[in-house]
């Protein structure tokens, strides 16, 4: 993302900010309430337009103006709500509003739920090493087990930039781990490359390669993370400075 510019009014939340991802990396974004993270998120996965500014894929420049056409450049997002369907099944949650269909009796499309289980508990399995029921209910899961469920959404349509929205706030330590475990997996063994957008400090330290601070819709900088320590990244975040 290259010179980023997004006004409401008088409002300017971003202000000519530039953002790069490396092929299988775990990006930090982090920032202070209001600095502009979620704003240039949502920007670069369609939700807003920019006022200036480019997004750039392997070379290619693209303009992206929905979120389904951000899926089609293969970038998914996991919001911090997760906006998971408690009533309805792990693989129905997972296939939401891309359900498989086949048609009954040649003319009536209906769900076809063997197909959607069956490749629900594919991806679970072989994608992400998880041993959870595709049938099973999701208001009957753990708050990890939710977040993975969330995550495994995402990877429904192959992606290879994955958006993580603060995913392991309000969970327990062990979930936390599991979370953080799953996303080492995804860069690992898919290559996937991932930004976690995060205020906790030890979720960052163990998990990212590169740390990118905006503040008050400014980029402040982007540092390798086994370069600096938490005092660094709370300057960059306070102080609006690089450090050293």
């Amino acid at each position: 993302m290259r010179g980023i510019t997004k006004r409401f009014g008088r409002l300017v939340a971003l202000d000519g900010v530039d953002l790069d991802l490396r092929e299988g990396e775990i990006l930090g974004l982090l920032g202070d309430n209001g600095s502009g993270k979620s704003t240039l998120v949502k920007t670069l996965v369609g939700v807003h337009r920019p006022d200036a500014g480019t997004v750039t894929i392997r070379g290619e420049q693209v303009e992206i103006g929905s979120p389904k056409q951000a899926r089609e450049y293969g970038i998914s997002t996991v919001y911090q709500d997760l906006a998971l369907v408690n009533e309805q099944t792990v693989a129905a949650n997972m296939f939401l509003a891309r359900a498989p269909m086949k048609r009954l009796f040649g003319l009536l499309p209906v769900v076809d739920w063997d197909r959607m289980n069956e490749e629900a508990e594919r991806i679970l399995k072989e994608r992400m090493n998880l041993d959870i029921d595709p049938t099973a209910r999701v208001e009957f899961l753990s708050g990890g087990e939710r977040q993975s469920i969330a995550i495994a959404r995402a990877l429904v349509t192959d992606p290879d930039i994955l958006i993580l929205d603060e995913p392991t706030s309000a969970l327990s330590p062990d979930s936390a781990k599991r979370v953080e475990e799953l996303v080492q997996t995804l860069r690992e063994e898919e290559g996937i490359s991932v930004v976690i957008i995060s205020h906790n400090m030890d979720e960052v330290f163990n998990l990212t390669d590169r740390i990118t601070v905006l503040d008050n819709g400014n980029l402040v900088g982007t540092v390798d993370t086994d370069t600096v320590d938490r005092r660094d990244i709370v300057e960059m975040m306070v102080g609006g400075t690089m450090p050293g």
